[in-house]
């Protein structure tokens, strides 16, 4: 089958809800899905979910393989589901072989924010780098490495979950067993806990110039910033790109984390990183997700 004929799936599990795309090898979109995830969100619930949704996404049995992200590390091989810690039972699901069975489909799957980062690197804001990372700001903070054009999992695929990384020693308890990790500053559960108001309502408010909203995200941007430091250090990308809902008000906080990094970092550390809004939206999972079957299926 040439490239130009060459259709894949791509999947992004998540806890309110799944996506679904079907590509092309140029990353056409031909049709999308979104299905409401069950509740709860077993695994073999998701699978029933899934198993029916690729049906309806690909009736004419044309797509060759399958990539699904999942909130969570995946192995090393793409096969297994290691955790998902904000999902119910969710560790060491086989679910590249429970779908593999159920479609005849070559599967696999990896950490959701790995699968976004691939989407970017390929058709969004990461194409032009071969050194990036990824933090997807959201009901969680989801991390992702690429190294050398290269997605990098590390031992036993967990590599890259950056919003766990040690902020505050004395912060709060995080669901990884973690205290005062970055998601517990950087993420909307943690925004709404701080500020009992949702981000989005926050950027609204600062979009009308409202100086308490205007103030929190500078807060926000400092923390965030602290939490970059220590990334910038170890990886020293050329670019970091910032997605997930509360990139929604990246001109609110961008300002507050160049200054922590301008503050903490030297220069030669952070010479030309440029730090950038993802530019795939909701859709950057599944590009990454399609990214990835396109890997399984042909090695490109």
């Amino acid at each position: 089958m040439t490239n130009d004929k060459i259709q894949v799936i791509g999947i992004d599990v998540g806890g309110t809800a799944i996506k679904l795309g079907r590509f092309t090898a140029d990353g056409t979109c031909l049709q999308s899905l979104t299905m409401a995830a069950p509740q709860p969100t077993t695994p073999e619930a998701v699978l029933a979910v899934l198993v029916d949704a690729i049906a309806q996404i690909d009736r004419d049995n044309k797509a060759v393989a399958i990539g699904v992200g999942t909130p969570g590390p995946s192995d090393a091989a793409g096969r297994i589901a290691k955790i998902a810690i904000n999902l119910p039972g969710w560790l060491d699901v086989p679910l590249a072989d429970w779908l593999e069975a159920k479609t005849g489909k070559p599967t696999a799957i990896a950490n959701d924010a790995n699968c976004a980062l691939l989407g970017e690197a390929w058709l969004g804001a990461g194409r032009h780098f071969q050194n990036l990372i990824l933090l997807t700001l959201g009901t969680g903070v989801g991390g992702a490495i690429i190294l050398d054009g290269k997605l990098f999992v590390g031992h036993q695929g967990a590599a890259g979950e950056l919003g766990l990384i040690s902020l505050n020693p004395d912060g709060p308890i995080c669901n990884s067993g973690n205290q005062g990790s970055l998601e517990q500053y950087a993420s909307a559960t943690a925004i709404r806990r701080r500020t009992l108001k949702e981000p989005i309502e926050l950027g609204v408010l600062a979009q009308q110039g409202e100086a308490a909203a205007l103030s929190f995200w500078q807060e926000y941007g400092v923390n965030l910033g602290i939490g970059l430091t220590s990334l910038i250090y170890v990886l020293t990308p050329q670019a970091i790109v910032i997605g997930g809902g509360i990139s929604g008000s990246f001109e609110f906080f961008l300002p507050a984390v160049k200054a922590e990094i301008e503050k903490r970092v030297q220069p030669l550390s952070r010479d030309g990183l440029q730090i950038l809004p993802a530019e795939l939206g909701n859709f950057a999972g599944i590009v990454g997700a399609a990214r990835l079957a396109l890997q399984q299926y042909s090695g490109f």
